[in-house]
């Protein structure tokens, strides 16, 4: 099981204010995107031509220069720069790909082998010979789509869709889609489209190409050459009729633009809602978050967080690994247009970040979760049939990478830790030791298993073992069946030392029986005349100790 660790800050900064432009300056726009665009493809293709060759030789001097001629000098750069970055990412999602279609080979070979109703070497074999046929065609479809990818990582040419594979294939199904041929060709030539200036540090307000004035918010970019004609500023330049301001981070921007120091620009064209939006980012200073050792040994509160595919289950944990306080959930409705999806996850989390606050949490402890093996091999473990299919179903609409994303960046900005943890067992440990003590002191809310999660999450993130070591009493010994946490372990003793003397609270261990407390050290003893007594006692009856009854 690995171990804890922090989840680093993040290293960059981006704001969006939105562009309210007039017709003249959307159509100019659009002619620049779309020429800049063509640019941006040409480039790409013979990118992915060159191959997997080393830095130095991807010839993007002389491509830039050929660029230079039909753009600018910047334009040119941040086309190379981005034609190198998607050629990297999509070499990364082709050895990805092969990892996943690998491990299924291996799961189904090794489920075919064993004969219909058996388990052979650890493998289930199959219900029937009708699924155990349709088991062979998709091992043999799976293995195809092994062999191509497998051609294409050797020759180091990856297949990119500029715009988007999904919006491509959309084109063949528009009346499933709900668009119409006009419509889709307007999503799909704003998704080519490309208007993105690298910024530079000494240039003007931190970027040459997209100027943004820091006083009245005046924009201005550089038009390539062939549009010269459209310019309304001296040098090729040319103005929009309206103003960016950047309410949300505005101080940092600032700093940035009146220093000169680089900023980078995107303007993007949503041609659903028809709106025009100016993107600004930078990068920031490496920060360097407490690790889980410092915070255990500050003695710090976190706060648990279990992600589920409609809500999030949360406890605040003390530093000794006790659940504190009540357990609460926040509903997360993910449902509707990625927009709606992305604004109910941004609420869901800063209301856990708020609780984190009122509770004084220095962290949160959250599951390292990817599902990249489950769902690669997702029919073969993750059950069958219309039970099997709704799980899968679940586990797809769990937004993990996005539910990480964005608490790292809103946790770092309020001075939280966030911390990953090893998420095996999580649930099933929690809910085995954890659910009905944390139900027995919670009063207003109902415990349930997510909440036990939580608290095996957070103790897993202080350093602490899931389970609940017996010996320690409760405040209330009569009305509680449970014991409370310790969390020292117990360690043997050496041959013939003696015994530490035992308590009411303490139970039994080993073979040793007693049928009284008249051999433990007690204010009033029990008189002799009882020692043969049967029954069990009260305090040596509790389930939760041993797990058995004596």
């Amino acid at each position: 099981m690995a171990g804890p660790f922090t989840v680093s800050a993040p290293r960059g900064a981006r704001i969006r204010d939105r562009l309210r432009l007039p017709a003249h300056d959307a159509e100019v726009l659009c002619q620049v995107g779309r020429h800049l665009g063509h640019l941006a493809r040409v480039d790409l293709a013979e990118r992915v031509r060159i191959g997997d060759v080393a830095a130095k030789e991807t010839r993007r001097a002389d491509r830039k220069k050929l660029l230079t001629a039909r753009s600018s000098s910047r334009w040119a750069g941040a086309i190379t720069r981005v034609s190198e970055d998607q050629y990297q990412l999509s070499k990364r999602c082709l050895l990805d790909e092969r990892a996943g279609l690998r491990r299924a080979v291996r799961k189904l070979t090794a489920r075919l082998k064993a004969e219909c109703g058996r388990r052979e070497q650890g493998a289930r074999g199959y219900t029937d010979q009708a699924e155990r046929f349709e088991k062979q065609r998709r091992l043999s479809a799976i293995t195809t789509r092994l062999t191509a990818v497998e051609r294409r990582i050797e020759t180091g040419r990856p297949a990119v869709v500029v715009g988007g594979r999904r919006l491509a294939k959309v084109r063949h199904n528009l009346p499933d889609a709900g668009l119409t041929e006009h419509e889709w060709r307007r999503r799909w030539h704003a998704e080519r489209m490309f208007l993105t200036a690298d910024g530079e540090s000494g240039a003007p307000y931190g970027n040459y190409t997209i100027t943004v004035e820091p006083d009245g918010g005046g924009v201005t970019i550089v038009l390539p050459a062939p549009l010269r004609h459209h310019a309304n500023e001296p040098r090729g330049r040319y103005r929009l009729s309206c103003t960016a301001r950047f309410s949300h981070r505005r101080e940092e921007w600032l700093d940035r633009v009146t220093s000169h120091r680089a900023v980078r620009y995107d303007i993007v064209y949503e041609p659903v809602r028809d709106r025009w939006y100016l993107d600004a980012s930078w990068s920031t200073a490496k920060a360097a978050p407490s690790t889980p050792e410092q915070l255990a040994a500050r003695g710090a509160r976190l706060l648990g967080v279990d992600l589920n595919a409609d809500h999030l289950a949360a406890c605040v944990v003390d530093p000794h690994g006790n659940p504190v306080g009540e357990p609460f959930t926040v509903s997360m409705d993910l449902s509707g247009r990625t927009p709606r999806r992305d604004g109910r996850l941004r609420t869901a989390i800063s209301e856990v970040l708020h609780v984190a606050e009122q509770h004084g949490c220095a962290g949160i402890a959250i599951e390292d979760l990817g599902f990249a093996v489950a769902r690669a091999t997702g029919r073969e473990t993750m059950g069958r049939g219309r039970r099997g299919k709704c799980f899968r179903r679940t586990v797809a609409g769990i937004p993990t990478a996005r539910f990480r994303e964005r608490l790292r960046g809103m946790a770092y900005h309020r001075g939280l830790t966030v911390i990953a943890v090893d998420p095996a067992y999580t649930s099933r440990w929690g809910g085995q030791h954890w659910h009905r003590p944390l139900q027995q002191q919670t009063h207003q809310t109902t415990a349930t298993r997510h909440h036990a999660a939580s608290v095996a999450i957070g103790r897993r993130a202080l350093g602490h073992g899931a389970r609940r070591r017996p010996g320690v009493t409760v405040r209330h010994r009569r009305m509680a069946a449970r014991r409370a946490t310790g969390q020292t372990v117990p360690r043997p003793r050496a041959c013939g030392a003696p015994s530490p003397p035992r308590t009411p609270g303490t139970p039994h261990r080993g073979g040793k029986t007693c049928g009284s407390r008249s051999d433990q050290l007690v204010l009033f003893p029990v008189p002799k005349t009882v020692r043969g007594a049967t029954g069990p006692c009260p305090a040596h009856s509790d389930a939760a100790d041993t797990g058995r009854h004596r």
